[in-house]
């Protein structure tokens, strides 16, 4: 199994790019995304590999990095979701956009992607929702306090986010929320008032 490739790129098309590796092309799929933040034609580059063998085709898609690898996989075991949805999610949205918009039950912002109407959409947020990547869980929302310094900075955050999960939310849920809560509320914010701007931003 074909785990990364780099090499140079020959050719770019609407929704792959072969890249010559030691005079072997490989035509890897992408999404939109990855495709638009190539370089030029003719530059070294590499990717992220993720393998798929049918009966009968064998398929490569590439990533920027694992992350994004990640997200690919893991969007692929929802019901309703193969490749094709799964690329268009990552042309849509970043890694950290997709997983604020399920950490957030965000389904708006899911339900944009083609091929991802309100039904699949509200299926992504349930079953992802505590399953957002390990190289993704202190990710914090857009605009929000770097989730991994949150509770060193302020005890009071580290308590509002233990509370947010005693009441059975996700560790992630739980740092998104309240990040978003203390971004609002600013850095001298109480423990009660973090908790019920988080459920507030939970309830959404």
């Amino acid at each position: 199994m074909i785990g990364k490739l780099r090499g140079t790129i020959d050719s770019v098309g609407e929704d792959f790019l072969i890249l010559d590796v030691h005079g072997v092309g490989y035509i890897v799929n992408c999404s939109v995304r990855t495709l638009r933040s190539l370089p030029e034609i003719g530059s070294a580059f590499a990717l992220a590999i993720e393998t798929q063998v049918r009966e009968d085709s064998i398929r490569l898609y590439g990533f920027s990095g694992d992350v994004e690898r990640d997200w690919f996989r893991l969007l692929q075991s929802v019901q309703g979701v193969g490749a094709k949805v799964a690329l268009a999610l990552l042309g849509i949205l970043s890694a950290d956009e997709l997983g604020g918009a399920i950490a957030r039950q965000d389904k708006a912002t899911l339900a944009r992607t083609p091929g991802v109407g309100p039904r699949l959409a509200a299926r992504l947020v349930v079953e992802l929702k505590d399953k957002i990547p390990a190289s993704q869980a202190l990710t914090p929302l857009p605009g929000a306090p770097a989730a991994s310094s949150l509770a060193a900075e302020a005890p009071a955050v580290a308590d509002a986010i233990a509370a947010l999960i005693n009441l059975d939310y996700s560790r992630q849920q739980a740092i998104n929320a309240i990040a978003a809560a203390q971004a609002e509320l600013g850095d001298e914010a109480e423990t009660a008032a973090l908790i019920r701007r988080g459920l507030r931003e939970l309830s959404r």
